[in-house]
């Protein structure tokens, strides 16, 4: 007994000791030529559960604090924040060899998508599997998504358990997981993929999942529970591509046309076919990438609808004042339709403005690197992190930001351009096409510079077909005694409404 007292005192004590000198050398010894540091008790642990309980609110606080620039202990890393226009401009549209996103993501996304693809190769590599990858995304693909989109959600409307009936209640981010993953399946990955997307894969793709885990960026070798079946569900996955490949070619020359036979006709610039085994890795990682920002934007915008069912029925009418020759039969969707839909393209910007999934952004710095402007220099050890969600909440260039208000961008000519408006000096190809550098808007959804998501157009497309085809079938409204939206989960590597909340729902 006399033995473990004395073994807590002296744990107490040097715990203590820590917690002195750290408090210390922040107080009297801080480096004037890096940013401030925020302050914190724990040397290691830092400011990592503030902000990962609500990221945004945390950068909020330090802005006032410390200003656009400053750094905090996440993990026992060193994270400098830098926020704003010029932010985003100094870490996201940074030189190659100044700032890696390899270093920072690939022991994460690695034992997810597998080896030789996205993080784990180089960047020229990486470059040109977006390249071969823009084979789904062109503007012809897309035309021919918006009638294989909406086929899936009305297949899932006649389908579903979670709709039986005149009228009842539904879990929206669970409803809107299965259909982004089916529309994703069948859209991205062609129709002998979307077969497979039985029980089998949706629990693979859910096993999978969880490999996102913000824990996985200290441990993602760990012996975990959720790693030993995220690593099991990546082998199945691929396994289920690989056989797809081998039969493909034990045929010879195929008539497909979807992603996987594009795949399989493409080679490096060095002349090397692209193997097997990348192939399906690069399958996994579009799967994951068609579903992860739609399933919680969806989410969102029916939570949004929800709560305002006025607002809800005027995108109906929208629909059937411009869709409908006698304003009453709604015919099937076309992609040149979309255009004609501006209240429901601006819900989709304003709940991407709002909620939207990339809250922090991170890069290593590969050598020291001086601030324009300032007497910092973020040393090479430090993790920079932009927060493009930070511009999007900014009252600078949103007023009144914390309002939804789709109609915003109808009524305001100082609101940021889209992509498709960017002007010709903020645009570069990177190695897999002319895009927007996207750092001079406030509005970065989707990122921004040479890792900014080549997959924005479909995104928009996919979430305006669900949210058009579900609108036609269905009135959405809050549980009794609920106002508003469900609060945000950061528990994953991308914020999205709490699980396991309820709207009503009845047929029209």
């Amino acid at each position: 007994m006399v033995d473990l007292l004395g073994l807590a005192l002296r744990v107490t004590a040097s715990t203590l000791f820590f917690v002195f000198a750290n408090v210390v050398r922040q107080l009297f010894f801080a480096n004037k030529n890096e940013p401030p540091v925020v302050f914190h008790w724990l040397p290691f642990l830092g400011s990592t559960i503030t902000y990962g309980m609500a990221p945004t609110d945390f950068f909020a606080d330090c802005q006032k604090r410390y200003g656009d620039i400053f750094t905090f202990i996440l993990l026992g890393r060193k994270t400098t924040v830098y926020l704003g226009l010029d932010g985003n401009e100094f870490i996201l549209n940074g030189k190659l060899k100044d700032v890696n996103a390899e270093e920072v993501y690939g022991p994460l996304t690695t034992p997810v998508f597998g080896p030789d693809v996205v993080y784990d190769c180089p960047n020229w590599k990486l470059m040109e599997q977006k390249k071969f990858v823009k084979f789904g995304l062109t503007q012809q693909a897309l035309e021919s998504h918006t009638q294989l989109i909406e086929q899936e959600v009305l297949d899932y409307i006649k389908t579903s358990p979670r709709l039986k009936g005149q009228s009842g209640t539904i879990d929206i981010a669970a409803a809107m997981g299965e259909t982004t993953i089916f529309t994703a399946g069948r859209a991205l990955q062609g129709a002998e993929v979307r077969k497979k997307l039985t029980t089998e894969f949706a629990e693979l793709y859910h096993d999978l999942d969880k490999g996102f885990s913000p824990i996985n960026f200290m441990l993602p070798w760990a012996p975990l529970p959720h790693n030993k079946k995220r690593d099991a569900a990546r082998n199945r996955m691929r396994d289920i591509y690989l056989d797809i490949i081998k039969e493909r070619r034990s045929k010879g020359t195929s008539q497909e046309s979807d992603m996987i036979a594009n795949l399989m006709g493409c080679a490096y610039k060095d002349g090397t076919p692209v193997p097997d085994e990348e192939i399906a890795h690069m399958m996994i990682c579009l799967l994951m990438a068609g579903q992860h920002t739609s399933s919680a934007s969806s989410s969102w915008i029916f939570f949004r609808l929800a709560s305002e069912p006025d607002f809800a029925e005027e995108l109906y009418q929208e629909q059937l004042r411009n869709l409908s020759p006698n304003n009453k039969d709604l015919p099937p969707l076309q992609y040149s339709d979309m255009a004609k839909l501006p209240l429901l393209q601006n819900t989709i910007k304003e709940t991407l403005r709002l909620h939207g999934s990339l809250h922090s952004i991170m890069r290593k710095a590969m050598i020291p690197l001086p601030v324009p402007g300032t007497d910092f220099i973020i040393p090479a050890s430090h993790t920079l992190l932009a927060s493009p969600a930070m511009t999007s909440l900014s009252p600078a260039f949103f007023p009144n930001p914390e309002i939804w208000n789709p109609h915003r961008w109808s009524t305001s000519s100082d609101l940021p351009e889209t992509t498709e408006e960017i002007a010709e000096d903020d645009k570069i190809d990177y190695g897999y096409g002319v895009v927007s550098k996207g750092t001079k808007s406030p509005y970065l959804p989707f990122g921004a510079g040479r890792h900014r998501c080549i997959g924005e157009k479909y995104a928009y497309l996919q979430l305006q077909v669900i949210v058009s085809v579900l609108l036609r079938h269905f009135r959405f409204g809050n549980m009794e005694g609920v106002e508003g939206v469900p609060e945000t989960d950061y528990s994953s590597l991308f914020a999205r409404p709490k699980l396991g909340s309820f709207v009503r729902w009845e047929r029209r």
